[in-house]
């Protein structure tokens, strides 16, 4: 009898913590605070709070494609800031993730990916367990969570999208699934720095060029000792085709530089492989006329400053547009 009893009182227990994995908070919590650039979903709360001066962050996405790349993500190292907000029930994912949508286009942010529902996010655990969860894929509850952090009901909606505030690039990635008394927003925020003197426009290029002859393109991005460009140079990349396009008959070299650092052999080869890769992107999948372009490597042959410190070095390695 006494058995009996003990095993009631456990599933009592058990169900009222089921039914109760979030209940929503009346205020903030304490030290929580929006994000300057990007307004909280009307009438939520904020439930949990961390601020992350610096960290890396795998975000799982591509910059051109609208796909999941959960074994190569895109690697963000800068400052992460996780805010968890929840809203009542009747404020469906789908309804959530449309006005966050329409906000970010307002603002002129650029968007990365939208998926809406478990034909495009699989199951709400799943997604979870392969973005948030220790011994998955990408290992993010470094950053934290309230308590009973996947969803209980199958309704979800993700978005990223990308801006930048003159001094960092900043990405959003916001996860908005349904529980069984809440919707919750699940919103991280990473800044990256940008480099330092900004990303090429089609705007720089035609000063630079009718200035100089030449201009370094800033925002196209590689791996260190490596000739393959990474995700996040595709805005970079669609600005120098703009401009190309706008001047279908002038000619360009595209000229790879490297610092001092290794034999000057193997920075030849670099930078070669650097500008060919430039130009090929350019060519394959911008839509840039092949005749247009011709690459070149100069190693360490042309520095635009000393190679004594590694500002300098950093200055040095880089891939620039020359006018024929």
């Amino acid at each position: 009898m006494k058995m009996k009893k003990l095993t009631l009182v456990v599933l009592i227990c058990a169900l009222i913590i089921s039914t109760n994995l979030i209940a929503q908070r009346t205020s903030d919590v304490e030290g929580g605070k929006d994000y300057p650039l990007v307004s909280r979903f009307k009438g939520s709360i904020i439930e949990y709070y961390k601020n992350t001066k610096w960290d890396s962050y795998p975000l799982p996405v591509s910059l051109t494609d609208n796909k999941f790349h959960w074994t190569d993500p895109l690697r963000l190292e800068g400052h992460v800031i996780r805010t968890q907000y929840s809203t009542s029930l009747e404020n469906n994912p789908a309804f959530i993730l449309k006005n966050f949508e329409a906000a970010f286009n307002k603002a002129g942010f650029k968007i990365i990916m939208v998926k809406n529902g478990d034909a495009e996010l699989g199951s709400g655990r799943d997604f979870f367990s392969n973005y948030y969860l220790e011994g998955r894929k990408l290992l993010l509850n470094k950053f934290g969570y309230i308590s009973t952090f996947r969803p209980t009901e199958g309704a979800q909606s993700y978005i990223a999208a990308k801006t930048n505030d003159g001094k960092n690039d900043i990405y959003v990635a916001i996860y908005i699934a349904a529980f069984t008394k809440v919707t919750l927003i699940t919103q991280d925020i990473i800044e990256v720095e940008s480099a330092a003197t900004g990303m090429v426009t089609a705007t720089s290029l035609k000063e630079g060029i009718t200035l100089n002859g030449h201009i370094a393109l800033e925002g196209i991005f590689f791996d260190s000792g490596s000739s393959t460009i990474k995700a996040e140079s595709a805005q970079a990349l669609n600005n120098i085709s703009e401009y190309l396009k706008a001047n279908p008959g002038s000619k360009f070299f595209i000229v790879g530089h490297t610092d001092n650092t290794g034999t000057f052999e193997a920075n030849t080869k670099l930078s070669e492989d650097r500008a060919k890769a430039v130009m090929a992107e350019l060519t394959t999948k911008y839509a840039v006329k092949s005749d247009q372009l011709k690459a070149f490597g100069m190693a360490s042959l042309s520095p635009v400053t000393s190679n004594d410190t590694e500002q300098g070095k950093a200055k040095n390695r880089r891939v620039e547009i020359v006018k024929q």
